[in-house]
């Protein structure tokens, strides 16, 4: 027989036995997340910002829950978070508060951000990164590099022209000199560009183009990503103009702070291949897989430095014509001597066109340290490292896409500094989701770590049997 609902029915206005626990499904994300991560660190981490006197302040591990519930669930604002909240059994079961509990407005999460500051929610990132790795999910032996443009919350018609920014002082003086003062001592333009033009809204952002996107105002997301399950151990935000290979040395220090382990090879492309990351990987002893960043002649087309044939006794450069180029002087700032062919010479070359296009004639750079630099290149030529880039290709843009869904290609909020929060939360979020894949019980952490460190041994004796009695020799041969 067919039920009916009764029209007009009053609802109660009290409930015996309601439990939000109960409310909340067994397989919730939330609840897998309430039940690996430790919000109560943060009581020591801002206690310096509180005061010991007057109105009590919403607990920080509220705070923190809500920020993350804003990046994981990626609402719009803060407004419309509070607003949603009192509709939300399982937000409220995940915050800790009750039906009738007073919720804080939405000012307080963005006051909590002003008074914390960046740095609280990094350390939450690396509390995030250290228990993976105490789950045995991160290797630290092999990273991979990258960066992403997020786009910055400013429009371009808030781009003014420092060339003619005196005519338009008069009307933007006050907000334009606050703003030029708050600029961080980081901050870095992108060359003639963004030398020249400022945004009122963002001044931390720069005017970015990529391919064929056209230009907008963006910062730039830089991540480590280790290996073994893809968990980002590094991240770092800079203005959209910041070269990418400019953070490999950061990245790896971070990697290793967090990690606690020592790196042994950096994957990364052809931008993060310059001579500098080159010699900060060897200096290091690290195997670096990253090609070699194309100079400017081979990318027009030209003969690349390559194509010259040194010649150590003499000191000179030999061109494909068989024309010398001399030593002409050393740069200090580079550390790289200077190598120029005759302009007359070179004029009338018949292999001109494929050379160069300077009236002075083709010019050559040698690093002090050449041979260092050339040993990289080589190693990074090896059938194991095409290997590693193929899997880079793959893995950074499946750590960026799993980011999207968290609102990862806009920023949230203006400065630098707030959207590095915003990809805090965001790399978090995302180690998260891997420990409650891999992690079924927070007390299995240690044990699944012994486990692994068991497995790595018997594998390694393995190995050792298959070498001295010669059975399994292809397999063997294969480990290396």
């Amino acid at each position: 027989m067919m039920g009916r609902q009764a029209k007009g029915r009053q609802l109660k206005m009290f409930y015996q036995g309601f439990n939000l626990e109960q409310r909340v499904r067994p397989n919730h994300p939330l609840r897998q997340v309430k039940r690996l991560v430790d919000f109560d660190f943060i009581y020591q981490k801002v206690a310096p910002s509180y005061g010991v006197n007057g109105n009590v302040s919403v607990p920080p591990p509220v705070i923190l829950k809500l920020m993350l519930l804003l990046v994981f669930y990626n609402v719009r604002s803060e407004r419309e978070l509070m607003a949603t909240l009192p509709e939300r059994l399982d937000w409220l079961w995940f915050i800790d508060c009750d039906l009738d509990d007073d919720l804080p407005g939405h000012s307080v999460l963005s006051k909590a951000r002003s008074r914390w500051g960046p740095a609280a929610f990094q350390h939450f990132f690396e509390r995030i990164v250290w228990q993976c790795v105490a789950a045995g999910l991160v290797d630290g032996a092999k990273i991979f590099l990258d960066s992403s443009l997020i786009q910055a919350d400013a429009a371009k018609n808030s781009i003014l022209n420092m060339n003619s920014l005196k005519s338009q002082l008069h009307r933007h003086y006050r907000e334009l000199e606050a703003r030029l003062e708050e600029l961080p001592e980081d901050f870095k333009g992108n060359g003639k560009l963004n030398s020249a033009h400022l945004s009122t809204t963002d001044p931390d952002a720069s005017l970015v183009s990529q391919g064929k996107v056209r230009s907008q105002l963006s910062f730039k997301v830089h991540r480590a990503v280790d290996e073994k399950t893809e968990i980002i151990t590094a991240t770092e935000v800079t203005s959209g103009a910041v070269n990418e290979g400019h953070l490999l040395p950061e990245l790896i220090e971070r990697h290793t702070e967090n990690t606690q382990s020592q790196v042994e090879v950096v994957v990364a492309d052809s931008q993060y291949g310059t001579v500098h990351n080159y010699l900060e990987c060897h200096d290091r002893g690290l195997k670096a897989h990253i090609p070699a960043f194309k100079d400017g002649q081979s990318r027009n087309g030209k003969f690349s430095d390559e194509a010259f044939a040194y010649d150590p006794e003499d000191d000179v450069y030999l061109c494909p014509a068989g024309q010398r180029l001399q030593r002409t002087r050393y740069d200090r700032n580079h550390q790289t001597f200077q190598y120029q062919g005759k302009a007359k010479i070179c004029q009338a070359c018949s292999l001109r066109g494929q050379c160069t296009d300077s009236k002075r004639g083709r010019t050559l750079r040698r690093h002090r340290r050449h041979e260092a630099v050339r040993l990289m290149r080589d190693r990074a030529q090896s059938f194991r490292s095409k290997q590693d880039l193929r899997t880079r290709q793959h893995l950074m843009e499946r750590s960026f896409a799993r980011s999207a869904p968290y609102g990862f290609k806009r920023a949230r909020w203006r400065r630098l500094w707030r959207v590095r929060i915003q990809e805090y939360l965001t790399a978090a979020i995302q180690n998260i989701m891997v420990l409650v894949r891999y992690v079924k019980e927070p007390g299995r952490a240690i044990s699944l770590a012994i486990k692994q460190a068991k497995d790595k041994w018997l594998n390694i004796y393995e190995i050792y049997l298959a070498a001295i009695t010669g059975k399994g020799y292809f397999a063997w041969a294969g480990c290396f």
